[in-house]
């Protein structure tokens, strides 16, 4: 199968904010970093739009005559994996993430990486649409090491980290041979998408998202906040590009893969990228939170329908510094000032503004953490409690991503014993998205079973359809 091209005239010229604003301030490169040319210039895309169906959307190499904007974008040195270093990661945590052992060991000759691979990390600017702010973000570029030509693109979006470093930049600490990633202090989720993906030919652009890596100061992230999340992926991934064309390497089709929270972020990407015309050859999500109000209301009370005799997983405890972050991100981005103290039980206040600081989860927080279902004031889902809170019930509902007309496939991976998210909020999505939409149940996963197998599942797990890897390649 021939995908399309990347439309990348609509992804530069139409997101003014995105690359205008930026030229009157940019980051300090890292020390050993590229500093990043501006636009193309016009000749040259001007000239990618009559080319073929298959063919290289742009070839960016040479500086343009005339001096154009700058993009505010910065490479770091490259950081070289070995094929067979990645290959003994995945191994390692191939095992933690096969939860309940529904996938055959990691075998190299299935799924190992064919090529090294190096990581860089990327710095540019975003412009926060609901807040007017300009701030500092980072990402990564995950490239096949020495490869020429064109290659194939894979926008990566992260799911939840209950921290503020967990994020797919920090993999360049493996500079370090000696550096040993853990599980929720390093991305294993961006590892696994690395050596499954770009150890197989494919580049890789990551964003570490707004309030969170290096160049944090402070600043709040923005969970479940669809522009500013959205803002933050377009300028990544611009920032990724134009650092391929600093390479001289160009650009064949696109691809989108998150999971979890990344789900809704693809979902959320896509649908822009649609709207401006950007062409994306396929798409994948894994537990896509699609109706964030029934995925919240799920987290902290009942679903009707749901077993009732434990044989569906109850819901963790890691649910309740989620909702924490949710309401933390829209109290800062849709200035819901009041929102903790309106929606939140006034015994768990001092907790939740404690943890919305410094992510901690010490022991006190330990100790301390209500259940899921103890968190929200009495009647949260079920009658009018406050204005503020139904201001951000509104707010939330109009930033779910359930109903779209897909004009290119779009996968949904979801496990039967996701403990996150149950099989049934999967299920409009599948009925209203289109011809395209295309569901995969996973047989026995749980939230990062789902994940691991949409990488590395087979046979019966997954009904017998393919990988993220195989979709990609072959469109099926």
């Amino acid at each position: 199968m021939t995908w399309p091209v990347i439309d990348l005239h609509s992804l530069l010229v139409r997101s003014e904010a995105a690359l205008t604003d930026l030229t009157a301030e940019r980051p300090e490169p890292e020390p050993g970093s590229a500093d990043l040319g501006g636009r193309p210039s016009r000749r040259r895309l001007l000239a990618s739009a009559g080319l073929g169906v298959g063919a290289t959307a742009l070839s960016l190499s040479a500086a343009p005559a005339v001096a154009q904007p700058r993009s505010g974008a910065s490479l770091g040195r490259p950081v070289r994996i070995t094929r067979d270093r990645l290959d003994a990661l995945a191994a390692k945590f191939h095992a933690v993430f096969n939860e309940h052992d529904i996938l055959p060991p990691f075998s190299a000759d299935k799924h190992g990486a064919r090529v090294d691979v190096d990581l860089r990390r990327l710095t540019t600017f975003t412009r926060v649409p609901e807040t007017g702010e300009r701030v500092k973000v980072s990402g990564l570029l995950a490239l096949p090491a020495d490869h020429a030509g064109a290659l194939p693109v894979v926008s990566w979006q992260h799911g939840t980290i209950l921290s503020f470093d967990q994020v797919p930049s920090n993999l360049v600490k493996l500079a370090d041979p000696n550096y040993e990633p853990r599980d929720n202090i390093d991305s294993i989720e961006t590892l696994f998408n690395v050596q499954r993906l770009v150890g197989n030919g494919f580049a890789l652009i990551a964003a570490d998202y707004l309030g969170k890596g290096p160049y944090r100061q402070g600043r709040g992230e923005a969970y479940a906040v669809k522009d500013a999340t959205v803002q933050c992926c377009l300028d990544v991934l611009n920032a990724g590009l134009l650092a391929l064309d600093h390479l001289g390497l160009r650009k064949q089709a696109l691809f989108l893969n998150g999971w979890s929270q990344g789900a809704v972020n693809t979902q959320w990407l896509r649908q822009e990228l649609q709207r401006r015309r950007v062409a994306v050859a396929a798409s994948a999500t894994q537990s896509p939170f699609s109706n964030l109000v029934d995925s919240m209301r799920y987290w902290v009370a009942a679903q009707p329908g749901m077993p009732t005799d434990g044989s569906y997983p109850k819901q963790p405890i890691w649910i309740t510094p989620c909702v924490i972050v949710l309401l933390g991100s829209y109290r800062q981005h849709y200035r819901l000032t009041d929102l903790f103290k309106t929606a939140i039980k006034p015994q768990h206040l001092a907790l939740a503004e404690k943890y919305w600081s410094d992510y901690s989860m010490d022991e006190t927080f330990s100790k301390s953490v209500p259940q899921p279902s103890d968190l929200l004031v009495d009647g949260f889902f079920d009658r009018f409690t406050h204005d503020t809170n139904s201001r951000f019930l509104r707010r939330l509902a109009g930033n779910s991503a359930t109903y779209w007309d897909y004009d290119s496939p779009m996968r949904y991976y979801y496990g039967l014993v996701d403990e996150a998210l149950p099989p049934s909020l999967v299920k409009m999505p599948l009925a209203a998205d289109g011809h395209f939409a295309q569901g995969v149940a996973v047989t026995g996963a749980s939230h990062r079973g789902t994940f691991l197998a949409s990488l590395y599942g087979s046979g019966d797990v997954i009904g017998g359809a393919s990988t993220v890897l195989d979709f990609f390649k072959t469109g099926s």
